[in-house]
């Protein structure tokens, strides 16, 4: 299949939040991309104004590169950079890390993050297969469909209950168990969960059938003696944390540095 005479489609390679994507091939540069897919029938239509928000992060540490964006007769399509492995296909392949590698992971995290906060957006899906590896092992952020500012013409938004869990019920934040909206402290609490997939086996909560035991287990993460110190410092930080409150991002990344020159 070739899309606007320059694309081609050549395997499924995952899905985002609301489309599936392609590995794909420039038929006249022979470069390839990532194609992202999102059906013209479905309600959200969130392909475009993902398309927007690359373009407005474009230049960011991290943030992968849009190529292009269009539509045909059935569907949306945004074309970009072509990543590698993401956290999870590393997980999978060397099922175990060092502290300090997880801990350079962690900061790498913590300033994508940052970045998207002081452009006044929030990710609200953060997880391992939201971050790819690229060139030279460079991590990238990628899948804004659920992106959203967190300021508008009054201020800071407003914590109204939602009427469901937004995000992925793995690597949300408690607030977001407790169905408040989602804020910047919300994206990090994420985090904290994704270093901690990284390094044990399997999380606690691996295995739960439904959001209320995964919400469960992570309330009782702090007394869980088996959770190295740096996780639960973060985790006791982040959840201090009011809705509207700035982070402070170099408190943690100080932190991790810390913590990786202790290692042996």
């Amino acid at each position: 299949m070739i899309i606007s005479n320059k694309y081609e489609i050549l395997e499924k390679i995952g899905e985002g939040s609301f489309g599936q994507i392609y590995k794909g091939r420039n038929i006249r540069t022979g470069e390839h991309v990532a194609i992202k897919m999102e059906p013209i029938k479905n309600q959200t239509q969130l392909l475009k104004n993902e398309t927007k928000i690359y373009q407005y992060l474009a230049g960011g540490d991290g943030i992968p590169q849009i190529k292009w964006f269009g539509v045909d007769e059935t569907n949306n399509y945004m074309v970009t950079t072509l990543l590698g492995d993401s956290l999870s296909d590393h997980k999978k392949k060397y099922k175990t890390f060092s502290m300090e590698h997880i801990l350079q992971i962690g900061i790498k995290i913590v300033e994508r993050l940052k970045f998207i906060h002081d452009k006044n957006l929030i990710h609200r899906d953060i997880k391992p297969d939201n971050f790819l590896f690229g060139p030279n092992k460079k991590l990238y952020i990628i899948d804004f469909g659920l992106c959203k500012t967190y300021l508008n013409d009054n201020g800071h938004i407003k914590n109204v209950q939602l009427t469901k869990i937004l995000g992925t019920p793995t690597f949300i934040s408690l607030n977001i168990h407790n169905l408040n909206t989602p804020s910047r402290r919300d994206d990090l609490e994420s985090i904290v969960y994704i270093l901690m997939y990284l390094f044990f086996d399997k999380l606690d909560w691996s295995e739960c059938e439904n959001a209320n035991e995964i919400k469960r287990k992570k309330q009782k993460l702090l007394d869980n003696e088996s959770i190295p110190l740096v996780f639960k410092d973060t985790l006791m930080y982040i959840r201090r944390l009011t809705f509207e409150e700035n982070p402070d991002y170099d408190r943690i990344i100080n932190y991790f540095l810390c913590k990786i020159s202790e290692q042996p």
